[in-house]
């Protein structure tokens, strides 16, 4: 059985972990935690100055994956395009889902959520918990778009920002 997981991830992939977006498969070890040996994968978060270990029998089960293929990228971008849907739901329940889409490791739902709380100069300002989460969403969409494309994020943050631009010049 752990054969098959195994075979999924090595050491320098990249990969995306649900709660922490994209980082770097540095190593596979094993360790003796309470009596048992286990195989986990050491991944490294550069920008966050994080190091992770992830039981290797369990990484697909939290939902950490391969990065994006190039399709879903461009999916993710028409996202971007489309209008914002905010709910009239009350705003600790909408950040709340917010939170829970960009935890999920999804590029798709991120990039609703960056959709969503995007806000051109022309429109009102953003709450601090807001502007948090846009930040948020905004850097995992980058890095996971960056990675992607070939690990330069300012070019994702260019193309990112251009597509966000696009939407507020076509609706203006």
């Amino acid at each position: 059985m752990s054969k098959s997981k195994k075979s999924e991830f090595r050491p320098n992939d990249y990969v995306v972990y649900p709660a922490h977006g994209v980082g770097q498969i540095v190593s596979i070890e094993e360790q003796e935690i309470a009596g048992i040996t286990l195989e986990l994968f050491v991944i490294s978060f550069e920008k966050d100055k994080m190091t992770l270990r992830v039981p290797t029998h369990k990484a697909t089960e939290i939902g950490m994956r391969s990065l994006s293929s190039p399709d879903v990228v461009s999916q993710a971008m028409k996202v971007l395009k489309g209008k914002a849907k905010v709910k009239k739901a009350m705003w600790s329940r909408r950040a709340q889902e917010y939170e829970q889409k960009i935890n999920s490791g999804d590029l798709i739902a991120i990039a609703e959520v960056v959709r969503d709380l995007h806000r051109a100069d022309d429109q009102r300002e953003q709450s601090y918990s807001e502007r948090q989460l846009y930040d948020a969403a905004l850097e995992r969409l980058t890095r996971e778009v960056g990675a992607v494309s070939g690990g330069d994020e300012l070019d994702a943050a260019k193309q990112i920002g251009e597509v966000l631009d696009s939407r507020t010049a076509a609706a203006a």
